[in-house]
């Protein structure tokens, strides 16, 4: 044991130890700013994303212009509170690429590809134009070389979708100049960032026939191999696994940082990549469904806000003191960058007749500057390309902060006008508000795969929950009593799923002796306008065309009715065969039945392929064609039913949806073949397949389904 005089003599020499500077540097505590203790770093970050909108919303500006804000503020530039370190660099890169997945996902993709000629001339215009003025500018007025002038002009002939979270919150995805926009956003900063790599290559001598051919092969196998790939191992994987789980989240989330990673060593950046996976899962992630809420839910809270945050830190208002250099070269690039890019919105909205509106949502997407335009700067002051010294660098970044707070609050503008113009669409007001009914029996394998395509045929305008129903047949009171408290059980977990797509569920359990009049009476009670049913496939003793209970409900309603074999998830589905019965475009509810028929193919993003039976096609293709919402059909003829069915034996795939208009037997269109036609059909197709009964005693007014251009 150690006497007192030794512990005292050992004493001084180790508080000593203490008094260098390495010693008393990790003595200091985590919990002083800049802050480094993970747990509070991110405590903080969660505050500024809950906080910063909420603050903003109250001046009706922005909420992701409150996080840049705060981004800035405590950044190392503002309070020191925290570092732009390797973990919020991190953070803040995942979100960027996160950002352009989403956008892509929730693209409609039959618009993309439709217009994806308009997306060109777009990302063409807003490269083309400010490139060409940059390098002009860049060459007379800041006497560049030409490789330096080219890059000069690149930083802003690039753009990131800054405000596309406004775009979102407005439910302007689907707009056709959104969706312009955010493609050509692709080619364009596909094309900045090749005039980067033009650029480095030939400032170290690298840029020869065997740069041009590896970058051309690269880019090649990328895009062809994504394309086909990524779509085949999703259907493979959604088809084995659907059931909704976490695993269907990780499967999306290995896809884009696989195909972002994969996009960096072609040679283009991740962005590219992470868009390129949004469009090949685009057809699989159903908009209504809880996969897509859960992909939102986490961008919105969290990785789409620490991009936010990464930009903010970014920003020095410091450089103003810097002198004239730095500030004559940030007025040049905020001028070039709003004026270029303002030409290129202006130029697509002359072309294809986009009003100002739509002009302006172009611009304000479009004007975004961040990660591209940052990243360029970069590797040219990295590279010694000459005139991109720390003053550009600093230029770049006050730019990047005027046009982060300037870009969201044209598109809050933009987007609160268009959504005005929308909500004054013409709608029959007389109209009853849409509400779905789906019957559940206890007994049901695919209930989520019902709710699915109630999901699917739900109207976005629409604030109705979704009703459910079970009947429960009474067998003695304590047995009874059992029973109804199963199919409670049964009924919440069904609510439990909906909650996943945020879609209200109202459950209703029946005791009838007559399951039919339970669900009848269902109807009657909740206004129903639109019936879900199940039907298993099989055949019974009784049965006239599904079943006992099927048929008795079709018998005694006159609403919209969908009888549904859903086996497989509708996210895989690639191709819907409409079958159009003779006489069935003459029904009073043929137009409510071909929308709901288009809203299934633009939620699942499935082409229609329409087979009319015996019949000319002309007349159901000008109805196809003059019903909202768009989707791609067409449109040939069949010689009869039992050609039909050899077509369906010959043609069929499995991720065909097979729809089948139908009539009921006092209504017009009804022919003796469709009563046996449900079951003749299920038994050469084993995938999904639905028909579709048409309302009866409709208005003759279906103003509310048709497209008013």
């Amino acid at each position: 044991m150690n006497s007192p005089q030794e512990t005292t003599m050992v004493l001084p020499h180790w508080s000593d130890g203490f008094s260098t500077p390495e010693a008393m540097a990790a003595l200091e505590s985590p919990h002083s700013p800049p802050f480094d203790d993970p747990i509070l770093v991110f405590g903080l970050a969660v505050v500024i994303f809950l906080v910063a909108p909420l603050v903003l919303k109250r001046y009706r500006l922005p909420g992701i212009v409150g996080i840049i804000l705060a981004g800035a503020a405590i950044g190392p530039n503002g309070l020191a509170l925290l570092e732009r370190d390797e973990t919020i660099q991190l953070l803040g890169e995942v979100g960027l690429i996160y950002l352009l997945f989403v956008a892509a996902l929730e693209i409609d993709l039959n618009r993309f590809v439709e217009y994806s000629e308009r997306s060109v001339v777009f990302g063409v215009l807003s490269f083309v134009i400010p490139q060409i003025v940059g390098t002009v500018v860049g060459v007379i007025v800041l006497e560049f070389t030409l490789p330096a002038a080219s890059l000069f002009a690149a930083i802003f002939a690039s753009h990131t979708l800054l405000a596309y979270p406004v775009v979102t919150q407005f439910g302007l995805a689907k707009n056709e100049a959104m969706t312009v926009t955010v493609g050509g956003t692709i080619l364009t900063d596909t094309l900045a960032l090749l005039v980067l790599a033009v650029v480095i290559a030939a400032v170290g001598g690298t840029l020869d026939a065997a740069f041009w051919l590896g970058l051309a092969i690269g880019l090649s196998a990328f895009f062809v191999g994504v394309w086909v790939l990524v779509p085949r191992i999703g259907r493979w994987f959604f088809r084995i696994h659907s059931e909704e789980s976490y695993f269907e989240f990780l499967f999306v989330l290995s896809v884009l940082f696989v195909c972002a990673a994969l996009a960096e060593l072609v040679g283009v950046e991740h962005i590219v990549g992470a868009f390129l996976a949004g469009l090949a899962l685009n057809r699989l992630v159903p908009e209504t469904g809880p996969l897509m809420n859960r992909i939102q839910f986490v961008g919105n809270a969290l990785f789409i806000p620490f991009f936010l945050l990464s930009v903010g830190m970014l920003v020095d208002v410091r450089v103003l003191l810097e002198g004239l250099e730095t500030i004559g070269l940030a007025l040049s690039l905020i001028l070039m960058v709003v004026v270029t890019k303002y030409a290129a919105a202006w130029a697509t909205g002359r072309l294809y007749g986009y009003g100002r509106e739509e002009v302006l949502g172009i611009f304000g997407l479009s004007v975004g500057q961040a990660a591209a335009a940052l990243a360029i700067v970069q590797i040219g002051f990295d590279a010694g390309v000459p005139g991109f010294g720390q003053h550009m660098i600093n230029a770049v970044v006050l730019m990047i902060l005027v046009v982060s707070l300037f870009s969201p609050a044209v598109v809050d503008r933009a987007g609160s006008a268009l959504v005005r113009a929308r909500d004054r669409e013409p709608y029959d007001p007389t109209a009853a508000p849409q509400r779905v009914l789906v019957p559940i029996s206890r007994g049901s394998t695919y209930r989520e795969s019902l709710l699915d395509l109630a999901l699917s045929i739900r109207d976005d305008r629409s604030e109705e929950p979704i009703h459910t129903v079970s009947v429960v047949r009474p067998s003695g009171y304590s047995r009874t009593q059992a029973d109804v408290a199963e199919a409670e059980a049964m009924l919440e977990g069904v609510e439990s799923y909906a909650s996943g797509a945020e879609i209200s569920i109202e459950t209703h359990t029946r005791v009838d002796h007559n399951v039919a009049s339970g669900i009848v009476r269902s109807v009657l009670d909740n206004r129903i306008t639109t019936l879900v049913i199940g039907w298993d496939g099989a055949r019974s003793r009784t049965q006239a065309t599904f079943g006992h209970v099927i048929d008795q409900v079709l018998d005694r309603t006159t609403q919209l009715a969908l009888v549904g074999r859903i086996r497989t998830p509708l996210n895989t589905t690639d191709r819907i065969l409409l079958v159009v019965p003779p006489g069935i475009v003459d029904n009073d509810g043929i137009d409510e039945a071909l929308h709901t028929v288009k809203l299934v193919s633009r939620r699942t993003v499935a082409p229609v392929r329409g087979l009319v039976v015996d019949d000319a096609t002309r007349p159901i293709e000008r109805r196809f064609d003059g019903i909202d919402p768009e989707a791609p059909g067409t449109f040939g003829r069949i010689g009869g039913w039992d050609e039909l069915l050899q077509q369906l034996r010959e043609e069929r795939r499995p991720t065909d949806l097979v729809v089948c208009l139908s009539s009921r037997r006092s209504d017009v269109g009804w022919h003796p073949q469709l009563q046996r036609l449900p079951s003749r059909i299920s038994s050469v197709t084993d995938g999904n397949f639905v028909v579709v009964y048409p309302a009866t005693d409709v208005q003759d007014d279906d103003r509310q389904f048709f497209r008013f251009d």
